[in-house]
Order: structure tokens, then C-alpha cells, then sequence
């Protein structure tokens, strides 16, 4: 209650405006949590799409079997299962990528820039965003939310953090295909 009367007084009274305050504080709550925090609870799920040739697998760790048996916790779980099937994400993070494949990938990027007989000065540039369109198709928390593309599975894992209070991770996963 303090921190919503807090953000209406710093908003001037307007609301959407104290809304994204509140959501700005919560995603830095939740970044000082994912810093200082370890996980050894959470859950394993499980997804098999309607048709039966695609299934998902996924272990998500949290701090407590409090917050582990949380509905909105498994909610949250289960909404990940769907997207790695339906996006069907590769690695959790970009830093799980192994360098060879960023490397190829790299590779490909120059390759094509040549072919465009784009300038070499921007290359760098050009192909930094390429990775992160490259990280976006297969990481999980670059994707965006096939439930709401306006947020990045990273931000909706931030706001699980920011409303359950706890530290909140995707452990791996595994997706199957027929």
C-alpha cells in the first residue's frame, strides 16, 4: 500500500504513470534477487501439444517448496512449457549457445554483408544485431511471449520474481518433436 501511495505521490496522481513506476521498482527488486539468491526447490513440468508430436520437458528452480507449490508459480512454469513448444527455444540463455554455432552464425552474417557489398566499418555493428535477432529466435528468455508479445519471457519471469518474492529460474529443458 505505502509503495502504491508512494508512486501515485511521485505520478501526480496519474495512474498509468504510477503503474509504471511500480513496475520499473519491481523489476529492480527482482534483479537484486536474482543476484543474491540461490534456487533449490521448483517444480518439473511437462507440455504435450493437442497433436501429440511435440512435448516439452522443463525444470524451473525457485527458494522455497512454498513458493514451488504456488499456483501462480506452476502457472508460470506451464506458460514456459508452452512457449518452448510453440517457439521452440534451443538454449535457455544466450550465454548457453555454444561458440562454435555463434561463431558460424558470425560466419554467415559476413558472408551475406559481402554479398550486399555493404560498407566493412559497419559490419560490427550489422552483425551485433543479427545475434541478438539470432538469440531472440532461439533463447528462451529473449523470446517474446507467444501469449503477449509485448514482453520478452525474460520480463515475464521478472514480474513472477517481483510477485512471488523469490528468486525464479528456468533450470533446462528439453523439447521433443516428431
Amino acid at each position: 500500500m505505502i509503495d502504491c501511495k508512494t508512486a501515485l505521490d511521485e505520478a501526480g496522481n496519474d495512474l498509468q504513470k504510477a503503474v509504471e513506476i511500480l513496475r520499473k521498482k519491481g523489476a529492480v527488486k527482482a534483479a537484486k534477487k536474482i543476484a543474491e539468491r540461490t534456487t533449490h526447490e521448483g517444480v518439473v513440468d511437462s507440455y504435450i501439444h493437442a497433436t501429440g508430436k511435440v512435448g516439452v520437458l522443463i525444470q524451473v528452480g525457485c527458494e522455497t517448496d512454498f513458493v514451488a507449490n504456488n499456483s501462480d508459480f506452476k502457472a508460470l512454469v506451464h506458460d514456459l512449457a508452452i512457449q518452448i513448444a510453440g517457439a521452440n527455444a534451443q538454449y535457455v540463455r544466450p550465454e548457453d549457445v555454444p561458440t562454435d554455432i555463434v561463431e558460424k552464425e558470425k560466419e554467415i552474417y559476413r558472408e551475406q554483408l559481402a554479398n550486399e557489398k555493404k560498407p566493412e566499418a559497419m559490419w560490427d555493428k550489422i552483425i551485433e544485431g543479427k545475434l541478438a535477432k539470432f538469440y531472440q529466435e532461439v533463447c528462451l528468455l529473449k523470446q517474446p511471449f507467444i501469449k503477449d508479445d509485448s514482453m520478452t519471457i525474460e520480463q515475464m519471469i521478472q514480474a513472477g520474481i517481483a510477485k512471488l518474492g523469490e528468486k525464479i529460474e528456468v533450470v533446462r529443458f528439453s523439447r521433443f518433436q516428431v
